[in-house]
């Protein structure tokens, strides 16, 4: 049988076999599939598979592997990097199976691989339970997770990551796996930052915290008031206790965020400081935990370019080269420069995972959003400025989850080079070929 024959005879199977549907470039709604949330990614996959239960994910791991296709997994979010598509190969795409379900009663919830934020959200809140997420509402959860997961509640409940109670996979040969803190521990522990390098997650379960009242304070100051908001909000934070949160977020205007896992009259006092400088809008209220995602809410289809640096502290010279680089952000686009405190349950976590960026105490995160091909070298160009005007503070280590395709160096410094071997080690059991590489890779030992 000729190669394009077996290929045809092999897709009619699959599709058969698929209680999802399975897509080829001339068949209507493929483009459509393969539209990422990062518009500068434009790839052609030669099959997307979207699937609707574990068994389609067997089916298309091993229709894969019989034609010796590359794979990439689309769980649902961003992947501002397009580690969500390839050329020539497979995508399995997991949006379909978005399914959470909560039990209030052990604290925990099973979320599905292709579920988002939104979902995840949507499901707990009538239950007065939380875990941390991230900071867009459009952000995959399982992609999250599993790369360690900093968002609006890590300084409360631990990164995203410190909450995995276990995975359900399918790993390089087709096989059905669970990895727990007592079944595959390596594998669990591999799982804890390491990402899609391992198998197709096609269900996580999270531990679950009480978080019966939440509240914001928002504030909105002129750009030149930047450098004295900064250096008092540092303040607040390095003192605050682990309830305590938010961000600073540079647009046009300056806004100092404050989020805090308690009543709005605790936080009032907390901000206090904030409020006493001159502004021009403010909002304090008690609020819906999920509401706050509308804040950082990333419309799809812009040009993306992002990255980050963990930083060992925020010296008065940093805060100047924050609000100086502020002021330099490409306009009119819609990129932000963010900055947020770390500590709290980050800091306390367990330090047994491969989060290297762990005990970092802040992370700057210029985040380059632009609609203009015209405008790709110089978003790209202010992006790595902040990198490089930040490296004096870094803490050399990354959340991959903040960052694109960066290189290997980058990587490790995800990981932790003492880390690394161990890592592969693992991959060498799940996916001694490499198959699962379009990710934030690691190579099999």
């Amino acid at each position: 049988m000729s190669p394009f024959s077996k290929a045809h005879t092999r897709l009619a199977a699959l599709r058969a076999d698929l209680t999802g549907d399975a897509f080829r470039p001339e068949d209507p709604g493929y483009d459509s599939a393969r539209k990422v949330f990062n518009s500068l990614v434009d790839r052609h996959p030669a099959v997307i598979a979207q699937c609707e239960t574990k068994a389609d994910v067997v089916h298309c791991v091993r229709f894969a592997r019989d034609l010796d296709l590359h794979i990439a997994v689309r769980a649902g979010g961003h992947s501002v990097a397009g580690m969500s598509l390839n050329d020539n190969g497979l995508v399995i795409d997991l949006r379909r199976m978005h399914t959470v379900t909560v039990h209030p009663g052990s604290r925990t919830v099973r979320v599905e691989g292709g579920a988002l934020m939104s979902h995840l959200d949507h499901a707990t809140r009538p239950h007065g339970l939380a875990t941390t997420g991230a900071r867009d509402p459009t952000t995959g959860v399982a992609g999250f997770v599993l790369g360690g997961g900093t968002g609006w509640l890590d300084r409360a409940f631990g990164l995203a990551v410190d909450n995995l109670l276990g995975v359900e996979l399918v790993t390089s040969d087709g096989s059905r796996v669970r990895a727990t803190d007592h079944e595959n521990t390596e594998l669990f522990w591999a799982l804890h930052g390491g990402g899609g390098n391992f198998g197709v997650a096609t269900a996580l379960t999270l531990r679950l915290h009480p978080l019966p009242e939440f509240s914001i304070a928002l504030l909105t100051y002129r750009p030149e008031a930047g450098p004295d908001v900064v250096r008092t909000y540092r303040e607040i934070m390095e003192a605050a206790p682990p309830e305590a949160g938010g961000g600073i977020i540079r647009e046009q205007l300056v806004d100092a965020l404050l989020t805090y896992t308690g009543p709005e009259r605790d936080l009032r006092e907390l901000a206090q400081p904030l409020r006493a400088l001159p502004h021009v809008a403010e909002i304090l209220t008690a609020l819906p935990h999920p509401e706050l995602q509308r804040v950082l809410d990333s419309p799809p289809g812009l040009r993306n370019h992002w990255s980050a640096e963990s930083l060992t502290g925020l010296p008065d010279e940093a805060v100047d080269v924050f609000c100086e680089l502020g002021n330099a952000m490409p306009v009119p686009t819609a990129t932000r420069h963010l900055l947020f405190p770390q500590g709290g349950a980050i800091d306390s976590g367990p330090d047994r995972y491969p989060v290297p960026f762990r005990d970092a105490r802040w992370t700057v995160h210029p985040f380059g959003m632009w609609e203009d091909p015209a405008d790709d070298e110089r978003c790209v160009q202010w992006v790595e400025d902040v990198r490089a005007a930040f490296r004096p503070w870094s803490s050399g280590a990354v959340c991959l989850n903040l960052i694109g395709d960066e290189g290997v160096d980058r990587v490790v410094a995800g990981l932790g080079a003492a880390n690394i071997r161990r890592l592969a080690a693992v991959k060498a059991v799940h996916d001694p070929d490499n198959v699962f590489r379009f990710n934030h890779n690691i190579p099999p030992l």
